[in-house]
């Protein structure tokens, strides 16, 4: 066991020494970067339109699955990144292990979701400032938001950390605040509800509509837990990754889920499934997001404003995210030759400069896209990265799966590694399988109408047709092979 630790701590000492982005991320920082990620208007604002389509013990059974995709998911991602700790990890964990081709096309893919995210972010900034100054023309917040974020990223690695921790506390205090008291009105200690557990089972409660409605409503909780994979763009700014990741990995999935299950079983409790403003579920309608009407049914007159604050701290939170993954996954592309050489420019403070201006330049035209005609093409882009969170986790499951067989058919021990994911080769086949019926399920309705709906169809699925020619085109290009099991790399460089 000494002789395996001095050989890591020796591997850590040669990978910073051969990495010029600062290892300067502690474990609160990885575990709230990923919390903060996940927990966000798909939470606040969309689970309520969850319980309205498939009821309380529906929209439950549907988080439950979803959270054990991302379990699996995440425990194939820490145990890669924790032995082989790369900042921007995807593309060369499926460069390495599966196919260059594939590596090429998740780095791409992740990229552009991300850069499109910002512009969301910002879309939804503007109109949620809308609340406290509905005449101040909501370019102008965008544009103070871009600016915002753009200086978290630049300052340095430790300052979207930093900013990224006490963003996540906003959110995590809000969601175990807002337990708590949903808690106390069930069990009839807090004025505000009466009916104790009735919701949960009145009219067509538990599970409205049966498998189908879970089905449909999984894809939305899948969307929900999207931005837990940052931790692993991370990894290669930890100050000790392998110490740091296993850390992270354990304590944000239990967290994620037990926020998210506790939220939904309260919500299902306190609001019937029947209720319509469960469907409001635009940052336009904070009124009367199930958050604020729980909240307001506790006695807090304040309710809608705090509600907003959150929110919008959500907002930020995520297109912070966004950008710093975004520069992250397009330096390694560069680095790795997939991407042109002037986005591996690393500033003195360890800081991808130019990787970083670019995907905010191309977050900001994306943004403007929604400000002229009637939107139409902004409306593509979104549907375009819709499906780009599901390809990654797929890309990552897919990695893992290579990793392992790879790792030991070349004769090594499981005791070197970190972090051992557990129920290999069963935890990363489930993820595969359910990030498949997530992928082709997007708007599987489109087929089984009177008439099938081409156009609809087309809109949703638009993400899977530019995964496949980046993915082709590259192998085609390259002509570049399955790696052998033999000659998978194991450097840590």
């Amino acid at each position: 066991m000494e002789n395996t630790a001095r050989k890591i701590d020796t591997t850590i000492e040669q990978t910073k020494a051969q990495e010029p982005l600062e290892r300067k991320l502690k474990t609160r920082h990885l575990s709230m970067i990923a919390i903060g990620g996940t927990i966000g208007t798909g939470l606040f604002l969309a689970s309520g339109a969850t319980i309205a389509d498939a009821g309380p013990g529906g929209a439950l059974a549907a988080y439950l699955i979803a959270g054990i995709m991302v379990y699996f998911i995440m425990t194939s991602l820490g145990e890669m990144s924790a032995f082989i700790p790369i900042t921007g990890s995807f593309s060369t964990y499926s460069d390495r292990f599966v196919d260059p081709a594939l590596g090429f096309a998740v780095g791409w893919n992740y990229w552009y979701n991300n850069a499109i995210i910002v512009a969301l972010e910002l879309s939804a900034s503007s109109l949620i400032m809308k609340y406290w100054f509905p005449h101040v023309p909501g370019v102008i917040w965008s544009a103070i938001f871009l600016v915002l974020i753009f200086a978290l990223n630049i300052l340095s690695v430790k300052g979207y950390g930093e900013s990224e921790f006490w963003f996540s506390i906003i959110k995590v205090a809000t969601i175990i605040i807002f337990i708590i008291l949903g808690l106390l009105m069930i069990f009839g200690i807090m004025k505000g509800h009466t009916g104790g557990f009735d919701n949960l089972t009145k009219g067509a409660a538990p599970f409205k509509g049966g498998f189908m409605s879970i089905f449909s409503v999984f894809m939305i909780v899948g969307f929900a837990f999207q931005g837990t994979e940052l931790v692993g763009v991370a990894a290669g700014e930890s100050e000790n990754p392998e110490k740091n990741m296993p850390k992270a990995i354990k304590q944000i999935f239990w967290r994620i889920l037990l926020f998210y299950v506790l939220a939904i079983f309260v919500i299902g409790c306190l609001v019937s499934y029947k209720d319509p403003l469960l469907l409001s579920t635009d940052v336009k309608n904070v009124a009367v997001s199930p958050f604020t009407l729980v909240f307001k049914n506790a006695g807090l007159a304040f309710a809608a404003a705090l509600m907003n604050t959150v929110i919008l701290t959500a907002v930020l939170s995520a297109g912070n995210s966004a950008l710093y993954a975004a520069s992250r996954v397009l330096w390694v592309l560069a680095k790795e030759g997939k991407a042109p050489a002037f986005l591996k420019k690393v500033s003195k403070k360890g800081l991808p400069t130019n990787a970083l201006l670019l995907s905010t330049l191309i977050g900001m035209l994306c943004f403007l896209t929604s400000l002229f005609g009637d939107g139409t093409v902004y409306g593509w882009l979104l549907n375009a990265s819709g499906l780009a969170g599901f390809l990654s986790w797929l890309g990552i499951s897919i990695s893992h799966y290579r990793f392992r067989k790879a790792y030991v058919a070349q004769g090594r021990s499981l005791a070197d590694l970190p972090y051992v994911a557990k129920w290999f080769p069963l935890g990363p086949i489930i993820a595969i399988v359910l990030c498949l019926v997530a992928v082709f399920g997007q708007n599987f309705g489109a087929f089984f109408g009177p008439k099938i709906d081409w156009y609809g169809a087309l809109v949703s699925y638009i993400g899977l047709p530019l995964f496949l020619l980046a993915y082709f085109g590259y192998k085609v290009v390259k002509k570049t092979k399955l790696v052998a099991l033999q000659d998978v790399e194991f450097s840590r460089e």
